[in-house]
């Protein structure tokens, strides 16, 4: 099918460390050119080794979840011929302990809220089997174990 690439550099700073005392700043490369820093979140370590203004693995987790499920939310519901304006999401990834006592991401809830224009408005039944189409074509959520829910709403 296809290939996504991802560069990860990072090089150690003047700090120590066996200690664990170094910067767990990073930089992400992607091959359309954009690069953005990465950090271990605060959460995990503390500052000052981890850079609470950068992306950390989790949050990028959360993003890949809720952007791969707009898109195919999107996709979708111009195919079933709604005129979608907007849609944003606050999305939460939720850590904890698995049978090990190794963190990871067991859930991620997804808070889409969405505007329509047109003619044809879609019902709160044929939302809810949008979302659930997406959750089950995106191609990320079906590449992870953890708990995708997904709670939509309209706009206030």
């Amino acid at each position: 099918m296809s290939e996504h690439r991802a560069h990860i550099a990072w090089r150690v700073d003047d700090g120590d460390f066996v200690r664990g005392r170094y910067s767990r700043r990073h930089e992400w490369s992607f091959d359309g050119g954009i690069t953005v820093p990465g950090s271990s979140s605060p959460s995990v370590v503390r500052l000052p080794w981890s850079d609470p203004a950068a992306i950390d693995p989790e949050e990028a987790f959360v993003a890949s979840l809720a952007s791969c499920h707009m898109l195919t939310f999107l996709y979708l519901a111009g195919k079933a011929g709604f005129q979608v304006l907007s849609y944003e999401d606050d999305a939460v990834g939720v850590l904890t302990k698995n049978e090990h006592g190794v963190p990871w991401v067991s859930r991620v809830s997804l808070q889409p809220v969405h505007a329509f224009g047109g003619d044809r408005l879609p019902t709160d039944a044929e939302l809810d089997e949008l979302h659930e189409r997406s959750h089950h074509e995106c191609y990320i959520s079906q590449s992870v174990k953890s708990e995708v829910v997904t709670t939509w709403r309209r706009p206030s």
